[in-house]
């Protein structure tokens, strides 16, 4: 079974979707890859995606998929360090990234010519995957994404979940579906829409999970809050993927155009992702219903709580419970277990999920584990009913003048100020202070802001100590190797030559 896909003026039925992936995974096997090789995908949100899903779950390939942004010395480490056979990329990326593509690697290009195909010695896909005789060898375990990590510091890292024997394979998609449909909302014969960017780890678990289960999946090639709700109606869509920078972009939309579209088919709003402010998501509750759930999850760990929309109206700001056998530890820096309502480092795991370790460094893999549980460096706590807050990143925490301070909570609120299209807020130098908070802001086309401006609204909503002594505006922010915003890259301007750095 495969969902019937839809994207543009385009429209495949599932039984064309799977011939696809089937074919694709014959073509690949002829290429050399062998059970558990990986493929690179170079892709913007394209239908081709869809071929990749079946095409690893067929062959028993991994596929690594490159965000389309990189620069090629960032998509060289990806290349080079998942030790991918074969590139699918978008013709006219294949250019600026022909000298960091390692010697020997077979490259397929989307969406461009026979004629630039041969000019550039690469395969124009189209024509190659007509050609192709399905996959008939014998039935290996499905592979999925291998997703690269972005973390804080030094080189991202492969996510490599290991595959699940023949033998055990039933009783692991029945535990994984189960938490699939309560945190993610994907439930056979569905209708699903994505609009964010594939490339990222948690819309390729939703497109891999809609692929096989939804009656039907549309794909947008981007993100735009209008046409998201023309979709919603005019497909009447039942699940949807959001973020929460998406909400915010959503409720900015003129009132006027909120109320043209009958969006009542919507059961489910799936949002993972960077916590999403209470009264944003009080906003889309108002405006959707009780449809929007938020999911703590990561490429390591998988989905582990869910936060329904009775858990937010009781709990604002809660990220959930543990999801069916998941459990969450919050541990302090000597290794102690936590009280109730006491930060500290999170700790999870979702044995749903098969275990994985870092593709080329399982040392990194052993360093976050304590007792089967493992942690991104998510501080955060629990309440006295189980309930999951997280507070920030440990490395992106402020102490200013002893007092901690977590940016999340203030980027929350800066990015609802009119005209702020994203932002970021981190800790800078400060003589008296140790470090004080400075906010960075890209504004929405067309927007100018002024910083002083900018400080007094917060002033109104905030306590002063959590109000950013400075504000920056700048036309982009920059985004690090998975598309997250770089932070860190920000900060260290702030910090060069400081013989303490945070």
């Amino acid at each position: 079974m495969a969902a019937d896909l839809w994207f543009e003026s385009l429209h495949r039925t599932g039984t064309e979707v799977l011939d696809r992936g089937k074919r694709l995974a014959g073509g690949l096997r002829r290429l050399g890859l062998e059970e558990g090789a990986v493929v690179a995908v170079m892709l913007r949100n394209d239908p081709v995606f869809a071929d990749v899903v079946f095409a690893c779950r067929t062959a028993g390939v991994y596929y690594c998929p490159i965000n389309w942004h990189f620069t090629p010395e960032e998509a060289r480490f990806l290349l080079e360090d998942s030790s991918a056979r074969v590139l699918i990329i978008e013709a006219d990326l294949f250019p600026s990234m022909r000298e960091v593509i390692p010697a020997g690697m077979t490259v397929l290009t989307v969406n461009g010519s026979d004629a630039d195909a041969t000019a550039t010695g690469t395969i124009a896909y189209e024509p190659w995957l007509a050609t192709q005789s399905p996959y008939d060898g014998p039935r290996v375990a499905p592979r999925g994404h291998l997703a690269y990590t972005s973390g804080t510091t030094g080189r991202p890292k492969g996510v490599l979940r290991s595959a699940v024997p023949l033998g055990e394979l039933e009783d692991q998609t029945a535990r994984m579906r189960s938490v699939v449909a309560k945190a993610i909302g994907i439930v056979p014969g569905c209708r699903a829409l994505m609009s964010a960017p594939l490339y990222h780890s948690a819309p390729g678990v939703f497109i891999q999970n809609a692929l096989q289960m939804a009656e039907r999946l549309v794909l947008t090639p981007r993100f735009d809050a209008e046409q998201v709700l023309a979709l919603v109606e005019k497909h009447r869509i039942d699940v949807l993927y959001l973020v929460p920078i998406m909400y915010v972009r959503l409720l900015k939309l003129p009132p006027e155009v909120r109320a043209r579209y009958d969006l009542s088919s919507i059961r489910f709003v799936a949002s993972t992702g960077s916590p999403c402010a209470p009264e944003v998501k009080r906003a889309m509750l108002d405006w959707f219903g009780p449809v929007i759930h938020e999911t703590y999850a990561s490429s390591e760990a998988g989905m582990v709580t869910v936060a329904t929309p009775e858990d937010a109206a009781a709990r604002p700001g809660t990220a959930g419970r543990p999801v069916d056998a998941a459990s969450v530890r919050i541990i302090d820096e000597s290794g102690r277990p936590c009280a109730p309502g006491e930060v500290g480092l999170v700790y999870v795991r979702q044995p749903a999920y098969p275990d994985f370790t870092y593709l080329n460094n399982d040392a990194a893999r052993r360093t976050i584990d304590v007792d089967g549980r493992v942690t991104l460096g998510d501080m955060g706590y629990l309440d006295a009913d189980g309930y999951l807050f997280i507070c920030d990143r440990a490395s992106d925490m402020v102490i200013s003048g002893g007092v901690n301070i977590y940016p999340a909570e203030i980027e929350h609120e800066l990015v609802r100020y009119p005209g702020v299209a994203d932002c970021v807020v981190f800790g800078v130098p400060d003589d008296e202070y140790g470090e004080r908070l400075h906010g960075v802001i890209q504004p929405t086309a067309g927007a100018t802001l002024d910083p002083a401006a900018v400080i007094d609204w917060m002033r109104g909503r905030l306590s002063g100590f959590k109000v950013p002594r400075t504000i920056e505006i700048v036309a982009q922010l920059p985004r690090d190797e998975t598309g997250k915003l770089a932070k860190r890259r920000l900060r260290d301007q702030h910090w060069a030559g400081r013989q303490r750095r945070v």
